[in-house]
């Protein structure tokens, strides 16, 4: 099976691309909520992480807190990387298992830091979901209720658009005309699907 691995910058639109993938029957295997469901009440990440930045991490319920966790590691480099290696190897894991399972032409892995976790060699090819960084920042403010400053932050600790740009076979441009983008994933599933048919 052909395994597309799709990326881009928060805010960018990979949501909106990937849901117009499962529309035309594409599985999606999306690592964010890999990554929710492996912190949820019980689950060993959770208890790993309560380890490393303390109770503070709960709400009343038990449940993780994403905003005070997403704000603390995003002015801490250091603990940033802690939680990384908490999740990430758990991840994968998951992903490659869900992945394995499969039976389609071809899948799409939602991978957001494809290229800052070095995971390019892993997928077949790579489409990468681009806007302009303005358009970026006004997306995740309007989404999570982030300041500018937060919003800004959050895109520097990602790849630069340049460097992710350079690991793309494909690219879809996600302005916000959204039948434009459907005609693009259009040309793009029907390559693909040629693609997986001519795959060994």
């Amino acid at each position: 099976m052909l395994v597309i691995g799709l990326t881009g910058g928060i805010g960018s639109g990979k949501t909106a691309v990937s849901d117009r993938f499962a529309r035309r029957g594409v599985p999606v295997i999306d690592t964010d909520l890999i990554a929710r469901e492996l912190v949820e009440p019980g689950q060993p990440a959770l208890a790993e992480i309560v380890a490393a930045f303390g109770l503070a991490c709960l709400d009343a319920a038990g449940r993780l807190r994403r905003d005070y966790l997403r704000e603390r590691v995003f002015t801490d480099p250091e603990g940033r990387r802690r939680l990384e290696a908490i999740l990430h190897p758990r991840v994968r894991t998951a992903m490659r298992v869900r992945v394995a399972s499969l039976d389609a032409p071809y899948c799409l892995v939602v991978i957001p830091l494809l290229v800052e976790t070095g995971m390019t060699d892993w997928v077949d090819r790579i489409v990468v979901v681009d806007a302009p960084e303005s358009e970026q920042i006004r997306r995740v403010m309007a989404r999570d209720g982030a300041s500018e400053q937060q919003a800004r932050r959050i895109l520097d600790a990602q790849a630069q658009r340049d460097e992710r740009l350079s690991h793309a076979d494909d690219v879809l441009e996600n302005t916000g005309d959204l039948d434009a983008l459907d005609d693009r994933i259009a040309v793009l599933h029907e390559r693909y699907l040629a693609l997986a048919e001519a795959k060994p």
